[in-house]
């Protein structure tokens, strides 16, 4: 559970506000310890991060900011290019007849776009193919969201055996959970003829899809997490927060109080506290009493005491943390904050801030037509690696089914200028066919 408890609260006696923001930085909070979990029918899993919340808390901090999440949907549909096809150019009536059969039973559009965005969400992505009653065909192609799944504790040569598939939302373990059996990630095609020589019952089958990262875990931590794990995130949620309060209270951001998602979740398991309302209001009641120390300090002097514990790198990690904030700066002085702000989301996206028109401010330059098409076909370029992982399940699937000739292909989208009477074409970068 995200436990954000945001808001903006008046400090009584001060013709200032008080700004409750979490800190972002635990959102990749992950247990040193694999703690091994057992579900009520017997199955073991994997949690991911210290409470199997992470994907939901990522998705949520992403919903939170509309640079962060239009970022995320430009990147996605750009690594979507021209959509998955299946090239028959090569194939006889019959393959190519197959083929349109298969993708008419199946809505490859949705698939490919919903793998990209779990790509770009999560680094990896699970798809699962569905064989006939005699294993002999390839017959449906299903994306399994990578927020809903986790692994099933390797076994003892080092290989994840399955994928738990459920809606993990809940705090308490989930009934309904999909077994599905995990074709070796490193050679899923051997593997699966292994099991079909030896006779298996099983007629569905995950593939996972993983971006390669410097340390291997289960979960791979998307290249984004130091957006997070920085203060780039927070200080950009600060400025609207901090705009937001002047608009509607004519009173500027005084404090900036950071509370980690731990702090909150000590309190209520400490009080024994699991209804979502009860917890809105003792937050709220915790809240109140900071306030009244912030009030109390400006009279008395008063000091406030907070736990904190130095991470292995030498970080001090603090529950509570209450900053002063320079407040000499009016609403409209943040513009430049709030565009410098943006750029380092955007860097960290990799994604170029005039192709989604992120960046305020009237004065602002602008690349030419010429700049854009070429940081649009850079940005595509940039997809090769993610398409040939993608492409395994589908090379799987032409092999298995014996389509000879077939092959998978994601087109670029190219841009062209207006001499060439068209706004855009189509380049294949295996065949070199250009279509407009």
């Amino acid at each position: 559970m995200d436990f954000s408890f945001s808001s903006i609260e008046q400090l009584p006696n001060a013709k200032a506000a008080v700004a409750f923001v979490p800190d972002s930085s635990t959102v990749f909070r992950v247990d040193s310890r694999l703690d091994v979990r057992t579900l009520p029918n017997g199955m073991r899993f994997i949690p991911w991060g210290a409470d199997n919340m992470m994907p939901y808390n990522i998705i949520s901090k992403i919903e939170d900011d509309e640079t962060l999440a239009t970022c995320q949907q430009f990147n996605a549909e750009v690594c979507y290019g021209a959509g998955l096809q299946y090239n028959t150019d090569r194939c006889t009536p019959q393959v190519k007849a197959d083929i349109d059969g298969f993708v008419m039973n199946n809505d490859l559009a949705t698939y490919f776009l919903g793998v990209c965005q779990d790509l770009k969400y999560f680094a990896f992505a699970v798809t699962v193919i569905i064989f006939n009653k005699d294993g002999s065909k390839v017959v449906r192609l299903v994306r399994k969201e990578a927020c809903n799944c986790r692994f099933a504790p390797a076994d003892k040569r080092g290989s994840v055996p399955a994928v738990l598939f459920a809606d993990w939302r809940n705090q308490s373990l989930p009934v309904a959970v999909e077994r599905i059996p995990l074709l070796n990630v490193s050679s899923p095609w051997v593997d699966l003829q292994d099991r079909l020589k030896l006779h298996t019952k099983d007629r569905k089958f995950a593939i996972l899809t993983r971006v390669p990262t410097p340390d291997y875990c289960y979960y791979p931590i998307p290249y984004y997490a130091a957006l997070f794990k920085g203060r780039w995130y927070d200080i950009k949620r600060l400025i609207a927060v901090a705009k937001e309060a002047k608009l509607r209270n004519s009173a500027p951001i005084k404090y900036h109080i950071e509370v980690a998602a731990k702090y909150w979740e000590t309190i209520f398991r400490a009080e024994g506290i699991t209804d979502k309302t009860k917890m809105q209001e003792r937050a709220n009641q915790e809240k109140q009493r900071i306030i009244d120390f912030l009030t109390g300090a400006e009279n008395s002097g008063k000091v406030w005491f907070s736990t904190f514990y130095v991470s292995p790198d030498g970080k001090e990690q603090h529950d509570v943390v209450i900053n002063k904030v320079d407040n000499s700066k009016e609403g409209g002085d943040w513009e430049t904050d709030i565009q410098e702000a943006i750029n380092m989301v955007c860097f960290t996206m990799r994604v170029h801030s005039n192709l989604v028109g992120s960046v305020p401010g009237k004065a602002q330059s602008n690349n030419s037509g010429s700049d854009k098409r070429e940081l649009y076909t850079i940005a595509q370029a940039l997809q090769k690696p993610y398409h040939d992982m993608l492409f395994r399940p589908h090379q799987i699937i032409i092999r298995h089914n014996r389509w000879q000739g077939a092959y998978p292909e994601c087109p670029f989208v190219m841009l062209t200028t207006l001499d060439q009477h068209t706004d855009a074409k189509q380049v294949n970068p295996e065949s070199h066919d250009d279509r407009e």
